[in-house]
């Protein structure tokens, strides 16, 4: 164990013995990352809340078997990533997707159909909105393992080292899959996306489509209310990083976001519970 990690090992070690304010420094430290992460796998904010929560609990509660062999930040995501592949309480494990099935809709939408339901919103506000949501659910098309793999190496540039240990896979294994899915992905935009891409689909044009269809709310905008956080932000909480390549650049609509106040709050609420105990006692 290096001395960072030994450093480390001893904050967790005050943290299992009580010392809340060491937990709470531990806590806050990942939290925005796990809700991004969620965000990124499961495609809406609600389920992102939900999954942070359990995650972050789930964190708390096992910290005594954290022994500093990796990063305490790769601990988590390996914590997050496993339970974000088994997580089925989230709409698109009820609904899945396919990229067949999105291109469908947007060759043959009648968007021209629909009248005005914007409720007085502003319209440029409702298609940021759906622009963001839309590239979030996309991610949604692809298998739940595939998904982590985009999500680890565009959206938080993991080594590959650390993603193919959190995954179970070779670094070799890890990048090719990456490489093959980012293809994929910027294929599709490239297709179809005139936000992303070259394609003909504009944010803009679908709003009244997308409220139609309940893909979106005028009176509940998400990813306009969510405060967002800059990517350098996010990145620095953990120490590997590695260059992606330059298909990077097709995916700017993995914007890092807060953690919901209400997800800070309930976790906060379990802190100063007497459950806190059961972080001792783990």
């Amino acid at each position: 164990m290096n001395k960072r990690n030994e450093e480390l090992q001893a904050f967790v070690d005050k943290a299992t013995a009580g010392d809340k304010k060491a937990l709470e420094a531990l806590v806050t430290g990942v939290q925005d990352m796990v809700f991004n992460l969620s965000l990124r796998m499961l495609g809406t904010f609600a389920d992102a809340e939900d999954a942070t929560q359990d995650i972050l609990l789930k964190m708390i509660t096992h910290l005594s078997s954290f022994r500093g062999d990796s990063s305490f930040t790769t601990w988590v995501f390996s914590i997050a990533v496993n339970h974000l592949k088994n997580y089925r309480k989230h709409m698109f494990a009820r609904y899945p997707l396919s990229f067949e099935y999105y291109g469908e809709d947007i060759e043959n939408g009648k968007i021209q159909d629909v009248p005005d339901l914007t409720q007085n919103v502003d319209k440029d506000l409702l298609a940021e909105e759906l622009k963001m949501s839309c590239t979030n659910v996309m991610l949604q098309c692809l298998d739940v393992e595939s998904r982590c793999i985009f999500i680890l190496g565009t959206m938080f540039k993991l080594d590959s080292r650390i993603a193919g240990e959190i995954l179970d896979m070779t670094p070799e294994a890890y990048r090719q899959r990456l490489s093959r899915i980012r293809k994929k992905m910027a294929d599709f935009l490239g297709q179809y996306c005139g936000e992303y891409g070259g394609g003909r689909c504009k944010c803009r044009d679908r709003v009244n489509y997308a409220i139609q269809s309940h893909r979106m709310n005028p009176l509940q905008l998400d990813y306009m209310a969510a405060a967002e956080i800059t990517l350098q932000t996010m990145t620095d909480v953990k120490n590997a990083m590695e260059d992606i390549d330059q298909l990077s650049q097709d995916f700017s609509f993995c914007k890092p976001y807060q953690s919901p106040e209400r997800t800070k709050h309930l976790i906060q609420e379990f802190l100063d519970s007497t459950q806190f105990s059961i972080v001792q006692n783990s």
